[in-house]
């Protein structure tokens, strides 16, 4: 298994995703395969939460279902923009949304784990340059 240390945060050390999914099993696992990464992840159920742990905590990226119950995760991106541009957001998801405004990067959910680490560490280390 590769394991990616992805660049320092705040957060002991580690980057600090904020994962937003209402599948409490799907989030659930990809919190495990984030700490495995070297990542340090706050989660949230809805689009609501996440815009408040994004005014409450310093996020270095949020990674998001696409397919989000309730609000989109292309409108949560816009949302996350306006409050702090800088943070890169990912949607992930089956199939890839119709627009990609204020998103950074898509991922099919179906992509090896060793993509998703690899994007999630190029897009926090752009962020912090």
């Amino acid at each position: 298994m590769t394991h990616f240390v992805l660049a320092s945060s705040p957060v002991r050390g580690r980057s600090l995703i904020l994962h937003v999914e209402d599948n409490k099993a799907q989030s659930e696992a990809l919190k495990i395969i984030l700490e495995r990464g070297g990542c340090a992840v706050l989660q949230a159920s809805t689009a609501e939460e996440a815009l408040q742990l994004c005014r409450e905590t310093p996020v270095s990226l949020v990674l998001a279902d696409h397919m989000l119950s309730g609000s989109g995760g292309v409108e949560l991106a816009e949302h996350i923009k306006a409050l702090k541009p800088a943070i890169p957001v990912v949607l992930y998801s089956g199939s890839p949304p119709e627009k990609m405004d204020y998103v950074d990067a898509y991922l099919h959910k179906g992509e090896p784990v060793h993509h998703l680490l690899e994007l999630l560490r190029d897009l926090i280390n752009r962020s912090w340059e």
